[in-house]
């Protein structure tokens, strides 16, 4: 397992077959899905299939992927938080946490050392990221690290979803 980045209070690391129900666990909850545009898992399998396919696509073909967001003081997965090229060939941002996390800033840590990790580790000269426009709380985070607003436009069939957006250079760490 590759650790990535470390921050004050977390560890993003790339996923192990271990993390899979977890993984199932948060994409199970309807209200962490509510604006993702993604199903829940069948069954167990499901994620853990996911999981050592994802390993294969992401990690070793492009090198970046998402990556599991572990609190450091309990070494529990909370969620994640990483990189991936989308269907638009764009280096997209994204974060997923379980609902009891949220609101204690974890998402705005992890997102800042992804965007850290892809600036200086990966050389990426641009990173985007998407939010449906109810999605106030994705937003903000996104909005908090520097993001842009760019254009609204259709995320994985979510017609009114914001578009944010920020260069190498207009990262401030």
């Amino acid at each position: 397992m590759k650790h990535i980045a470390e921050t004050g209070r977390l560890i993003l690391r790339e996923f192990i077959n271990e993390d899979a129900q977890d993984f199932f666990d948060l994409n199970s909850d309807p209200d962490v899905l509510k604006f993702t545009g993604d199903e829940a898992f069948a069954k167990i399998e499901d994620a853990v299939i996911f999981l050592k396919n994802y390993q294969e696509r992401q990690y070793r073909s492009l090198g970046y992927g998402r990556w599991a967001v572990i609190l450091k003081n309990t070494n529990q997965f909370i969620g994640w938080c990483g990189l991936k090229k989308n269907e638009e060939d764009l280096i997209d941002l994204g974060f997923r946490f379980y609902k009891d996390q949220w609101n204690k800033g974890y998402a705005t840590e992890a997102a800042k050392a992804t965007l850290t990790y892809g600036f200086h580790e990966l050389q990426l000269h641009e990173i985007i990221g998407r939010a449906t426009q109810e999605n106030s709380a994705s937003i903000r985070v996104l909005e908090k690290i520097g993001m842009k607003f760019w254009k609204h436009g259709n995320c994985k069939g979510i017609l009114n979803s914001s578009y944010y957006k920020i260069t190498k250079s207009g990262f401030n760490l």
